[in-house]
């Protein structure tokens, strides 16, 4: 693909590279973009693991392109399917997703990023929330962040400003894994591997569970997932790979998954 965004296609695999120079920054052109993108990613049945990357070995993604803001990109203008950078707001992703954050991840960056289900990150990757400096409000981080990593931490990035590096990032549970910036990809193509050869009629009910019971109370959640209230539950139960997932472990060999 040509534009802003790359995309490249390994089996069932899709890595997206979001390569805006200089920063990567999103306008309101390339979020409806990674939004059509995201969303085919969601509605491929031959697809199971995306990776989110951006393009070059400082900036992953500042966030919302204030250049393009500058020129009539309104903050509140059409970011297309999905909301701001095709992942926030996208119904019914219940894929695997796997950010691997090659630099500075601020703003919408760290938005996005945490918009993801594995966050990956190089030695030297950097991040924060700048937006209490210009006025405005980092509203899903505003959201997440506080649920994600210790509400002091979160409320102290979201009120200063502050900066912090993937070690620290590491340490409050932000981020999954370090790596050297030479092997972050590589090691993002090797977790997506494992992911795309796991079952995944399961992962779809995993996220939804997990997104579904967020705000519900611990026995009502429970009560939806024994009695198949949950759609991908239901058609995970009633699917050939439960079925062939059983078989698999009496034959003592390695299930074959299909999705179906």
């Amino acid at each position: 693909m040509e534009g802003p965004i790359k995309t490249e296609r390994r089996g069932h695999i899709l890595a997206v590279t979001l390569d805006r120079p200089k920063a990567n920054a999103i306008d309101l052109a390339t979020s409806r973009i990674m939004g059509d993108v995201f969303t085919d990613f969601r509605d491929d049945p031959e697809l199971r693991v995306a990776i989110v990357t951006g393009a070059g070995e400082k900036f992953f993604c500042p966030g919302w392109d204030l250049k393009a803001a500058a020129d009539g990109d309104a903050v509140d203008g059409d970011y297309g399917k999905g909301g701001f950078g095709g992942l926030q707001e996208l119904r019914g992703l219940n894929k695997p997703v796997i950010a691997a954050v090659n630099g500075i991840c601020c703003g919408g960056g760290l938005e996005l990023a945490l918009s993801a289900d594995i966050i990956l990150a190089a030695d030297h990757a950097t991040f924060a929330l700048p937006e209490i400096r210009s006025g405005t409000v980092a509203d899903a981080a505003s959201i997440k962040l506080p649920k994600r990593i210790p509400y002091h931490i979160a409320m102290e990035m979201l009120l200063t400003g502050r900066w912090i590096e993937a070690d620290e990032a590491a340490r409050w549970g932000l981020i999954n894994h370090i790596y050297p910036a030479t092997d972050l990809m590589v090691e993002a193509w090797k977790l997506a591997e494992l992911l795309a050869s796991g079952p995944p009629l399961v992962y779809a009910a995993l996220k939804e569970i997990v997104r579904e019971a967020e705000d519900m109370k611990f026995q009502d959640a429970l009560n939806r997932i024994t009695r198949s209230q949950f759609e991908t539950v239901e058609k995970l139960y009633r699917s050939e790979d439960q079925k062939e997932g059983a078989r698999a472990f009496a034959e003592k060999r390695d299930p074959v998954w299909k999705g179906r």
